[in-house]
């Protein structure tokens, strides 16, 4: 560790290579979406199959949330994220060398998209877990801001980014390009992180008291080793309230990340390029409100505690989202309507920083466990959207 009276600030460069490592997974995730009309075009696969291929993933990625989380817990954010990365990496790879010619492409794409998401399924446990032990409680809402910032990141990279490879070298060059994106992303964290402050080399003795000194005071209810016993997660009504309100959270969060980019082309009638334009503004309003709702919830929290801070604002952002994504449906102008679904996503977004801080909160040492078990309510809220979003679509319009 650093001596010396210089301050260091080392746990926000690792918040911000999460970020990093945040978008990444998402651009590894909602590539698919984007080359999804290309994809079904050589393999015939409809809507509805493709919204299977989409639902693997997020069912992978559900339920492996809380073994992602427990993991994290035991092992640490540092190996568990690394070997995360490395794995997702590999499968993204291998979405792309799935034979034009092959019997069963479906469900070869949807194993290899289940076993993508088993291992995306580390990702933000392991992130809670790093922000329960390196960040102290009044920067919680900021440093989650700038994690799931990530998440708007990765998601407006890719339709521009998987649109160039995809006109310029075909589709499967854009999953190579992620797959490799995300190596080198997961080698930098190895290399730079630590499972706790104390371990770094670079983190200053002041640095160290700011983090310890802001650390809230835990209550022992697991085995003495930061491994919270599964009944008390399961009785637990603050975890079971938050699980089902991230639900909901995420069944519309992936309306945007799996069909929106589609909806453009074929309901609005968009052309590739300006359809790739457009997907951008949710994930843009959804990074930028990430950032400000954790500076607010930081805010609120200080002025009025986290009754106000974390669980009003959520719950004030979420009814937000409702009424921009109602009206932005009515809209008549493919453009106009982007813009006001693209609000809609962003109110949305100003409420992701207060689950994650409550739940690391309320959590502690198990906060992987316990934010594992909250990210499979959102996920399996995901999967339910992938497959049922087109099938209301082909009832109802």
């Amino acid at each position: 560790m650093v001596n010396g009276t210089r301050t260091s600030h080392v746990r926000w460069f690792l918040v911000c290579w999460l970020f990093v490592l945040s978008a990444v997974s998402y651009l590894d995730r909602v590539n698919i979406s984007v080359a999804g009309r290309s994809i079904a075009a050589d393999y015939r696969l409809s809507n509805v199959q493709l919204g299977y291929v989409f639902s693997a993933m997020l069912i992978g990625y559900a339920l492996f949330q809380t073994v992602g989380g427990r993991l994290a817990d035991r092992f640490g954010p540092r190996r568990v994220l690394t070997a995360g990365v490395v794995w997702w990496g590999i499968f993204t790879g291998l979405t792309a060398l799935v034979p034009a010619t092959i019997r069963g492409a479906l469900f070869l794409f949807m194993a290899i998209r289940f076993l993508l998401g088993a291992g995306e399924a580390v990702v933000y446990p392991s992130s809670n877990q790093f922000v329960a032990r390196w960040i102290p409680a009044h920067e919680r809402g900021v440093a989650n801001g700038w994690i799931f910032a990530g998440v708007g990141a990765g998601a407006g990279l890719s339709p521009p980014l998987i649109t160039y490879f995809m006109l310029h070298y075909g589709w499967r060059s854009s999953f190579w390009a992620c797959a490799l994106i995300g190596l080198v992303a997961g080698m930098v964290w190895y290399l730079m992180a630590r499972d706790t402050p104390a371990e770094h080399p670079h983190v200053s003795t002041s640095e160290l008291a700011t983090i310890q000194s802001g650390m809230p005071i835990e209550t022992e209810n697991g085995d003495g080793d930061g491994l919270l016993p599964w009944r008390i997660v399961f009785r637990s009504r603050e975890v079971r309230a938050i699980t089902v309100s991230y639900f909901c959270f995420g069944y519309t969060a992936w309306i945007f990340f799996s069909w929106f980019f589609i909806y453009l082309a074929q309901v609005r009638g968009l052309n590739l390029r300006a359809s790739a334009f457009y997907a951008m503004l949710p994930p843009v309003a959804m990074s930028v409100c990430s950032f400000v709702g954790g500076a607010i919830s930081d805010g609120l929290t200080k002025w009025r505690g986290p009754r106000l801070g974390r669980c009003g604002l959520a719950a004030f952002s979420i009814a937000l989202a409702g009424m921009f994504i109602a009206f932005g449906s009515q809209v008549v102008s493919a453009r106009v309507a982007s813009i006001v679904l693209a609000g809609g996503a962003g109110a949305l977004y100003l409420s992701q920083s207060s689950f994650w801080s409550v739940s690391a909160d309320i959590a502690g040492k198990a906060s992987g466990s316990v934010s594992g078990f909250m990210n499979m309510g959102a996920q399996i809220a995901g999967a339910v959207t992938a497959s049922l979003t087109p099938a209301i679509a082909a009832r109802f319009g």
